[in-house]
């Protein structure tokens, strides 16, 4: 944040003042006039002269547009007419960007929950906004309006789950025994219970597509929810009146899961693309990069066919750390080598391959160095027969490995100490690609991975 800097920014003004003056004394006894000029003309032409010179290489963007496009696949991911909920800044203003400048799918209803929480917001979401219908909330401006159900207790008094409209019917009534609490004095905004249910029209889901025909029989009569905190929202409260209202008929996409943001309903989600689609099938994630079922025709369908990669992969473009940092971010890697692990397990040995090349194209370690994710894609190329892929991708992994803890252990050790988290993941990367060589019977690989683990890893316990 360029708050962050203020104080650089003094500190950086006292530097020029101090180069200032020493620019005036070396001129010496020369007219004022003069020196004023040559004092001027090398402090405002030199100056950003040479920091154009050393900088412009890294802090080049022409040709590059991942930020507007990663934005766009968050758009396109989505079913006509649906609803996206965002968390923050960094995936809220780009898709504004993408809506407000470009007009890209403005059918879409971006909500950020952290804004959620303010009348007036909600005010804007209750709105038509350009081809998008208002979202379906049953509370009237009355009943959310600053200082009012901004929070909103949850009393583990009722086992049982209640009925979502229940709940919010509940929370929305004033009359007074709604807000009493036994043996507390004050009226509170509560609800009497951390269970809840969301209940499942088969014949919507099946005719708005959010479930194919083909699943009909996965489809739950209702979706469990539990909150196991003490209190929600009015933000959280306002996504609880949406489920009880929408009745399933908006397609609902969370931008993240495994976080807040997905109200702790991530086993209830279908992996489109860049957004998690609200779907009422059970799919248990094996961990934090695995939530959601995928549906393989619209995921290969997104990443394959409708979403662009603004460049990134050009050879004239610059990704600097916070570009490299995005598509991490973002899991694009990720979600490629989950759609390839999908396809195979459907016995699609050919889309698979076509999906692991087409993300080692857009992802060269030249241009996105490999990370945490490369695993899964060496693997997936394992599994499709791709012996050579794999292997090709998993030496170059290794010996960029073996180059930064080289590097790293190199240091003094006051400054291989502060590295401790970066060796680590260096570590973990290499015994990965260890067990990858050993799973595979690359044993060769795997004996000369063993042997740099085990080198670099004692190195480690001495530090």
């Amino acid at each position: 944040r360029d708050y962050s800097y203020v104080g650089s920014f003094y500190a950086f003004s006292i530097w020029i003042g101090l180069g200032v003056a020493a620019i005036w004394e070396v001129l010496g006894r020369k007219k004022e006039i003069l020196k004023a000029i040559l004092v001027t003309a090398l402090c405002l032409l030199f100056v950003p002269g040479i920091m154009a010179r050393e900088n412009w290489d890294d802090h080049d963007r022409s040709g590059r547009y991942t930020t507007r496009d990663l934005a766009a696949n968050y758009l396109k991911t989505c079913a006509p007419g649906a609803i996206l909920f965002t968390n923050g800044d960094n995936d809220t203003f780009p898709l504004w960007y993408c809506q407000e400048v470009e007009g890209i799918r403005t059918d879409v209803r971006v909500c950020n929950l952290m804004l959620l929480n303010m009348d007036w917001y909600i005010d804007q979401m209750k709105r038509k906004a350009y081809g998008s219908d208002p979202m379906p909330l049953s509370m009237t401006r009355d009943k959310y309006i600053s200082g009012r159900r901004n929070q909103i207790y949850l009393l583990d008094r009722i086992k049982e789950p209640i009925n979502v409209e229940d709940a919010v019917k509940f929370v929305l009534s004033d009359d007074p025994r709604t807000k009493t609490i036994p043996n507390y004095p004050e009226l509170v905004d509560h609800i009497p219970g951390k269970n809840f249910r969301i209940p499942v029209d088969t014949s919507v889901v099946l005719v708005n597509g959010t479930v194919k025909r083909k699943d009909a029989s996965l489809i739950e009569p209702f979706v469990p929810w539990t909150i196991s905190r003490n209190s929600i929202s009015k933000s959280e409260f306002a996504v609880m009146d949406l489920f009880a209202t929408n009745k399933w008929h908006r397609p609902v996409y969370f931008a993240s899961v495994g976080t807040e943001g997905s109200f702790g309903l991530n086993d209830y989600t279908q992996l489109e693309g860049f957004a998690w689609r609200f779907v009422p099938i059970k799919t248990p994630g094996r961990n934090f990069f695995t939530y959601g079922r995928i549906d393989t025709d619209i995921l290969y369908d997104n990443l394959m066919n409708k979403f662009s990669w603004g460049r990134m992969n050009a050879p004239d473009v610059y990704l600097d750390f916070f570009t490299i940092r995005t598509i991490a971010v973002v899991r694009m890697r990720s979600q490629f080598n989950r759609l390839a692990e999908a396809l195979l397990q459907e016995g699609k040995k050919d889309s698979a391959l076509n999906v692991l090349d087409r993300i080692m194209e857009l992802t060269p370690n030249s241009k996105v160095p490999y990370d945490y994710f490369t695993p899964g894609t060496i693997e997936g190329y394992y599994k499709a027969g791709a012996i050579d892929k794999a292997n090709q991708i998993l030496d170059e992994f290794a010996l960029m490995l073996d180059k930064d803890l080289s590097y790293f252990f190199g240091l003094k050790k006051k400054f291989a100490e502060r590295a401790s988290l970066d060796i680590q993941e260096c570590l973990q990367s290499l015994q990965q690609l260890m067990v990858l060589a050993r799973t595979y019977n690359q044993n060769e690989k795997a004996d000369k991975l063993e042997q740099d683990f085990t080198f670099y890893y004692q190195q480690f316990q001495n530090l």
